[in-house]
């Protein structure tokens, strides 16, 4: 049976945040993505969202939103019964672009599941070797700051209930030790992340990880802590911790099948973060193949997203259930009605037992 497009339409929409959200190579100070909207003949719509993180990718809203515009004329009339067949056919259109190509499928993907009566988690597969895991935990962001922001949130959330902590590091090294120190004290039982962003160079990580060993604090995971195109110094990073049981997991070095194939080959990591902003959502499928397949670890992760995309990627991981380490906290940090998923508690537990169609949450564009 088909399923024939008849609208398509794209907006920007805002929303507050709470606190700035910084890391160390730059700051949103509120959420502005790129929506997109289709329609089918039936009068079912699916929703797809671009968080676009200029300071990371060197994407644009204004690119983004121009290309799903472009897009969203090209879709009327075409069918989408096989909407990774058709994803396909557009895929060139969003080179250097993934926020769009990502709101693109996922608006796809979530009017396909809903006109199957399926929730989108429904159009995945286990990854191989893995079950489906509808319920698990996400961690909660630690953003730069000063020391006392860094004890006032860790506070806040540890009374919440959360039991793991990403903490953003990379802008100025003693002062990034001291709110590690004061996370790790005001939350003693808690798992630790650490999240450079590419403000290191390996000799200066290891130091790091040095000081902490004096204060017996192993983090459980190290995100990005050299530049993307420094694949010497994740290599080393990973060989000197080795046995360790530390993950060195690469974050913007990863951006598409063809990096993750070359993280792989390299051996410079043990684990790769996924985020359906920088691969897109099909690719994403590819990527974590890859992974399990040569036992490399999986961090699912997010630019600053709204509940849309951060639901979607929840059905992601328990469909495919094969994540390690989830990071789907940042409608956490946002003030308003984007912030609120049906699956997501206030201690950062998502639970898919029971999942609605489709992705499970609608918008109203402008």
């Amino acid at each position: 049976m088909s399923l024939t497009l008849q609208r398509a339409r794209a907006a920007i929409i805002t929303a507050p945040l709470n606190t700035p959200f910084r890391i160390a190579t730059g700051q949103h100070d509120q959420l502005e993505n790129v929506f997109f909207q289709v329609q089918s003949t039936n009068g079912i719509s699916g929703y797809g969202e671009a968080a676009v993180a200029s300071h990371i990718t060197g994407e644009t809203v204004e690119q983004t939103l121009a290309n799903l515009q472009k897009a969203a004329t090209e879709l009327i009339d075409r069918d989408c019964t096989d909407p990774v067949a058709l994803i396909d056919q557009f895929r060139s259109g969003f080179d250097g672009n993934h926020a769009a190509l990502a709101a693109f499928e996922m608006a796809l993907l979530d009017l396909v599941s809903r006109s199957r009566g399926i929730p989108f988690g429904g159009l995945f597969s286990p990854a191989p070797g893995f079950t489906s895991k509808p319920r698990f935990s996400s961690d909660i962001t630690i953003v730069i700051g000063s020391l006392e922001e860094a004890e006032t949130a860790a506070r806040h959330y540890a009374g919440q209930g959360f039991t793991a902590f990403k903490i953003k590091i990379g802008k100025e090294h003693d002062l990034d030790l001291q709110r590690v120190l004061a996370v790790k004290r005001i939350a003693p039982d808690s798992s630790l992340i650490l999240d450079a962003n590419m403000g290191f160079d390996a000799a200066g990580m290891l130091k790091f990880l040095k000081q902490l060993e004096q204060h017996n604090i192993r983090p459980m995971l190290l995100e990005q802590p050299v530049p993307k195109g420094d694949w010497d110094g994740l290599a080393a990073i990973t060989r000197e911790l080795s046995g360790s049981g530390m993950l060195v997991c690469a974050d913007e070095s990863v951006g598409s099948l063809a990096a993750a194939e070359q993280a792989v080959s390299l051996g410079a990591v043990n684990a790769i973060n996924i985020k359906f902003m920088k691969s897109g959502i099909t690719e994403s499928v590819r990527i974590a193949e890859l992974a399990c397949r040569n036992n490399i670890r999986l961090m699912l992760g997010a630019m600053m997203e709204s509940s849309l995309a951060i639901t979607a990627a929840a059905h992601f991981a328990a469909t495919l259930g094969c994540f390690e380490v989830i990071d789907l906290d940042t409608t956490f940090f946002i003030n308003g009605p984007l912030s609120q998923s049906p699956y997501l508690a206030a201690d950062g537990r998502f639970d898919l037992t029971c999942p609605a169609p489709g992705i499970g949450v609608e918008l109203s564009l402008p």
